[in-house]
C-alpha cells in the first residue's frame, strides 16, 4: 500500500505541475489519477491529519468560508491542508491531499479545511470520516444537476447519520438546514443573525416556505434574503433556533461590520451573504476550542481570491470578479453591485457547460430589474448563452451590448468605459475569465 500511496503522489503531483504548465488548472486530473493508481489514498491521506478535519458544505458560500476558516486556523498556528480552487467533487478533494502530502506520501497536517459537493459527500465522507460539518445554506441550485432541494436534503441527511459523532455547524436562519441538523441526531451548534438589518425588497423565490416536519407553511417575522430570516412553524411548533453565534450591529456599506461575542469584525468586503461567511468560519474556529482572538487580524489580510469579489487592476480600470451560479446568489451579487453608488459598467457571462447546468431557465427568478439603475452605464452580455442573456435583459426593457467573446468584452469595456467594472459569471466561465483579466492586468499600458 505504501508504495502504491508514493507512486500515487508522485503521478498526481505531475500531472498538477504539466496541466499548470499548460496553463490549465490541473487539480481534478491529479486526483483522478491518484485514485486510479491507489483507490483507497483519500482514507489513507486523510487518516495522517493530527487533530480534526472540516467539511463545508450548502449551496452558495463553501469556497470563501472554507478559505475563511482554513486562514483562521493558519492565525492559530495550525498546518493546515485545504481545496483553496473550490474543486469539491471527489477527484478535487483528493487532489487537495495528495498536493499537500511529501513524495514520500506523508501528509503534515494538524487540521484540514474540505469544501465538499453535496452530491459528492457519498463518496467522501465514507473515507474522510469528518469531526465537523459546516453548513452554509440550501438554496435551488442547478436543477438538471441536483434535482429539487429534496434530493439534495435525502442526500446530506443520508451522510449526516453515518456519521454520527461529527458536530454539524449550521445557518440557524436556514429553516432547511437548521432542520436537517437539528433532526439528524448529530450534536450541532449554529450561527445567525438574530434581528433584522434592512428591508428586504425583493421579489426574490423563497425556497423551503413549508415546514419539513410537518409540511405546514412557515410563518416569518423578516427575512434577511431568500428564505433566511426569522421562521417559526404555527402548527407543530419548528422555529429558528436559539444561535449560539450571534451577529449583532451589523452595518454593510462599502465594507461589513458586526459584533459577535464582544468582539467588533470589520471585513472590506461588499455583500450581505458575506456576513454569513464570516460567521460561519468564526463559528468553526470556535467550535475547534479557539478564543478567535486573531480572527479580526486574519480578516484584514485575508484575499477571497478564485472569482469571489477578486480585485484587479487593468490599465486604470477596477475589475471585480463575482461567481453567480443560481438566483439567490445572483440576487445577492446584485445587492453587492448596487452598494457602488459610484457610475459602474457590467459584464455578465453565462454558460450551460455540464457543469454549470445545461437548463438556464433559473435566470428568470433573478432580479434583474434592479440593475435599472443610473449609476450603471452599460450592461454587456457575454458566454456561450449571451443570446438568451440578452433576452432575459430585454424582458425588463434594460438594454444591453452583446459579446459572445468574454475576452473581447472586457477589452471593450476597459478601453471605453467609465473606470470600474463588474464582471460576474457563472461555475465554467469562472477559471477562464480569472485567467484572462490576469493576462490582461499583467499587459503594459
Amino acid at each position: 500500500m505504501r508504495i502504491r500511496t508514493i507512486a500515487a503522489v508522485c503521478a498526481a503531483r505531475f500531472a498538477g505541475f504539466a496541466c499548470r504548465k499548460m496553463g490549465r488548472q490541473g487539480v481534478t486530473w491529479a486526483g483522478k489519477i491518484a485514485l486510479k493508481i491507489s483507490p483507497h489514498i483519500l482514507e489513507e491521506l486523510s487518516g495522517q491529519v493530527r487533530e480534526k478535519i472540516f467539511v463545508v458544505c450548502g449551496t452558495n458560500g463553501k469556497t470563501t468560508t472554507n478559505n475563511m476558516l482554513c486562514a483562521a486556523l493558519e492565525a492559530e498556528g495550525k498546518k493546515v491542508v485545504c481545496n483553496h480552487t473550490g474543486s469539491n467533487m471527489l477527484n478535487g478533494v483528493v487532489a487537495a491531499f495528495v498536493l499537500a502530502s511529501g513524495l514520500n506520501g506523508k501528509l503534515d497536517a494538524d487540521y484540514a479545511c474540505i469544501e465538499v459537493d453535496e452530491a459528492s459527500t457519498r463518496h467522501v465522507f465514507p473515507e474522510i470520516k469528518p469531526d465537523y460539518m459546516v453548513m452554509t445554506n440550501l438554496f435551488r441550485d442547478q436543477l438538471d444537476r441536483y434535482g429539487e432541494i429534496d434530493i439534495t436534503m435525502n442526500i446530506l441527511e443520508e451522510m449526516i447519520r453515518k456519521v454520527p459523532k461529527m458536530k454539524v455547524i449550521v445557518n440557524g436562519d436556514d429553516a432547511l438546514s437548521a432542520y436537517l441538523a437539528m433532526d439528524s441526531g448529530n450534536p450541532y451548534v449554529t450561527y445567525g443573525i438574530s434581528r433584522p438589518v434592512m428591508k428586504n425588497e425583493t421579489n426574490e423565490i423563497r425556497e423551503g416556505r413549508f415546514c419539513k416536519r410537518c409540511g405546514e407553511k412557515l410563518s416569518y417575522s423578516f427575512y434577511h434574503y431568500s428564505q433566511l430570516g426569522d421562521y417559526k412553524c404555527p402548527k407543530c411548533g419548528f422555529a429558528r433556533p436559539d444561535l449560539d453565534y450571534d451577529a449583532t450591529d451589523v452595518k454593510v456599506d462599502d465594507q461589513i461590520s458586526f459584533c459577535i461575542e464582544g468582539k467588533h469584525i470589520v471585513a472590506n468586503y461588499k455583500g450581505f451573504y458575506n456576513v454569513y461567511n464570516i460567521l460561519a468560519a468564526y463559528a468553526g474556529v470556535r467550535t475547534a476550542g479557539f478564543s478567535g482572538e486573531h480572527f479580526g487580524d486574519m480578516l484584514k489580510k485575508f484575499n477571497p481570491e478564485n472569482g469571489r469579489m477578486e480585485q484587479f487592476r487593468i490599465k486604470g480600470t477596477g475589475v471585480t470578479l463575482n461567481l453567480a451560479k443560481n438566483p439567490a446568489g445572483f440576487n445577492q451579487n446584485i445587492s453587492a453591485v448596487m452598494q457602488d453608488k459610484n457610475p459602474k459598467d457590467i459584464i455578465i457571462a453565462i454558460n450551460d457547460n455540464a457543469q454549470d447546468g445545461t437548463d438556464i431557465s433559473w435566470l428568470w427568478d433573478v432580479d434583474f430589474d434592479r440593475l435599472k439603475d443610473e449609476s450603471i452605464k452599460s450592461i454587456t452580455v457575454s458566454g456561450i448563452r449571451c443570446q438568451d442573456m440578452r433576452l432575459r435583459m430585454k424582458y425588463v426593457d434594460i438594454p444591453s451590448f452583446l459579446e459572445a467573446d468574454v475576452e473581447k468584452a472586457i477589452r471593450n469595456r476597459v478601453g471605453d468605459g467609465v473606470g470600474n467594472l463588474y464582471v460576474l459569471v457563472n461555475y465554467t466561465a469562472l477559471f477562464s475569465t480569472r485567467n484572462i483579466l490576469k493576462k490582461l492586468e499583467g499587459e503594459k499600458e
